[in-house]
């Protein structure tokens, strides 16, 4: 949907003033929503792998005569192209910033609820500026704020290792998930000033797609930890992913350290404080090439006793997750795609050998969990027959049970099992709208990515009159209902093994699970190789 810009100034009491614009159609020139761009959220902190620094309570974006320019795009940390698309307006550190989407007109007693949506991209890459709700809020009828916050990536986001442990006691701050820092410094930054923009602190949902959706599921445990007088997700929608195997722990990052030590030609031996000063000097394009040059290329969260309990996936086992969940009542949208394998057989795919599959899977995964998942599809090391080949077919299959089809009915199962199945709300997309063709190929049929278009209402293009049908009664209402909150949202499952499915031909059927029972057998055979431990930190 091409839409005009037209100044819009807008004032936040004690925070000032920012510039944004109101977006028209310009087909109908209908105004559609408000759209500021570029909304800091947190200051930067004094040096790379660092915590973000709230802003302080004196912080004001500008003022009336000269407001804080909030028209553009938010900030965009460096990283890695993807599928030959790379990010055309350059990359900055000080990526603390948000888009904020706000409804037009007044807004309604104690404020608009809101939508705080993480983007994807495996944690490695992505940005918020891809992603348009106007049409969402100014045809659809979502009458919520849209919070989009960039935060850090790869290297930037995820690096961990006792020396970086040691340089963060010397300022007494915990070490890793730096971007999982940053999500919830936007998500606080959120709750204490959203209030400005007409919005209610007390009606957040926290959604994301992909990697966003798998940093929903470790905000959402984060969270969980605090007492309900200071918790803020009311709600969530994990859209295709979910969280596989705790993450690794402290040794098994200490490995991908070494091996970026090595890439960059820093000696091992150094004192700790010598190696953080030369990483840290080093410039980011030089950082993030030799990072994504090593083995473990994928830069993922660690178990750190901080954000991420290392007992956490044994609190999905007995149940602790699930009853924490159903004390606070806050209820899950999750699901999948059709054929979520194709987007991602393209990341970093391996060669055509069962070897090099292993090898890549263990850039992302302990080596006992690798082992036991490689056994379990192919338990006589061969290829089987409906696979093609290894570097793509296999891969791609491999990799999206482990991302999303098998893991998230795992998760499904130990909530259930915790007695928390009446907060799931589980879908499965067989639909494919006709705009995806822009960014993914057609071939590829309902793979990874095609249905943000749906959620986005065509996430700026233009949905066909026949489609905005379909999707209206399917997914987009029922989301609506329950991004405002509403108790009914007419979804129509009626428990934890049926699925709001939208099939091909643009019906809505609530079908049985024909993968549940599959899954599971992954899911438990996994939990019964146990939390990672020093062991396997080795390849």
């Amino acid at each position: 949907m091409e839409t005009s810009r037209h100044p819009y100034l807008k004032s936040l009491a004690h925070r000032g003033y920012i510039q944004g614009v109101t977006l028209h159609s310009s087909a109908t020139d209908k105004p559609l929503c408000h759209y500021f761009g570029g909304v800091r959220y947190a200051l930067p902190p004094p040096e790379r792998w660092r915590k973000a620094q709230k802003l302080p309570e004196s912080y004001s974006y500008g003022t009336k005569d000269r407001p804080a320019s909030c028209d553009g795009d938010t900030a965009v940390c460096p990283q890695p192209s993807f599928m030959n698309h790379p990010y055309p307006k350059g990359f900055t550190e000080d990526c603390f910033q948000s888009t904020v989407w706000v409804p037009l007109g007044e807004p309604p007693k104690g404020g608009w609820p809101v939508l705080f949506f993480i983007h994807g991209g495996w944690l490695q890459f992505g940005h918020p500026n891809g992603f348009s709700p106007a049409a969402l809020l100014g045809d659809a009828g979502l009458n919520a704020i849209v919070v989009v916050p960039a935060y850090r990536l790869n290297v930037f986001g995820f690096l961990y290792s006792s020396e970086i442990e040691e340089d963060a006691s010397t300022v007494g701050e915990t070490v890793g998930n730096y971007g999982f820092w940053d999500q919830r410094q936007a998500l606080e930054w959120t709750r204490d000033n959203i209030g400005l923009f007409g919005g209610d602190p007390s009606q957040i949902t926290v959604s994301g797609y992909s990697a966003g959706a798998y940093s929903t599921f470790y905000q959402l445990a984060y969270d969980l930890q605090f007492p309900d007088d200071q918790a803020i997700i009311k709600r969530a929608c994990i859209w295709s992913n979910a969280a596989a195997v705790q993450p690794k722990n402290p040794a098994s990052a200490q490995v991908q350290f070494n091996q970026l030590l090595s890439a960059l030609e820093i000696p091992a031996a150094l004192p700790w404080t010598e190696k953080l000063s030369r990483l840290r000097s080093t410039p980011p394009e030089t950082l993030l090439s030799a990072a994504t040059s090593v083995e473990l290329h994928q830069y993922r969260p660690t178990s750190d006793s901080v954000f991420i309990q290392p007992t956490l996936f044994k609190s999905l086992d007995n149940g602790d997750f699930a009853r924490k969940l159903s004390a606070r009542n806050v209820r899950i949208m999750l699901g999948e795609c059709r054929d979520e394998r194709h987007l991602y057989a393209v990341w970093f795919p391996p060669q055509n050998t069962l070897p090099s599959l292993r090898q890549r899977l263990l850039a992302d995964y302990p080596r006992p969990v690798v082992d036991t998942i490689l056994k379990l599809h192919y338990p006589d090391g061969k290829l089987p027959a409906c696979c093609k080949n290894w570097d793509n077919d296999a891969f791609g299959r491999i990799y999206a049970n482990m991302q999303v089809h098998h893991m998230q009915r795992g998760l499904i199962h130990a909530l259930a099992s915790g007695g928390a199945s009446h907060l799931l709300y589980r879908y499965r997309i067989e639909y494919r709208v006709k705009c995806a063709d822009t960014s993914v190929p057609p071939s590829w049929g309902v793979t990874h990515s095609t249905d943000q278009y749906i959620w986005f209402w065509g996430n700026g293009e233009v949905l066909k009159p026949e489609e905005k049908t379909i999707v209206r009664r399917a997914l987009i209402d029922p989301f609506i209902n329950f991004v405002h909150g509403e108790v009914d949202i007419q979804w129509g499952t009626t428990s934890h093994r049926e699925l709001r499915t939208l099939k091909p031909d643009g019906s809505v059927q609530v079908v049985q699970d024909a993968c549940w029972d599959e899954a599971i057998r992954v899911w438990k055979a996994l939990r019964e190789v146990g939390e990672p431990d020093a062991s396997n930190a080795k390849l």
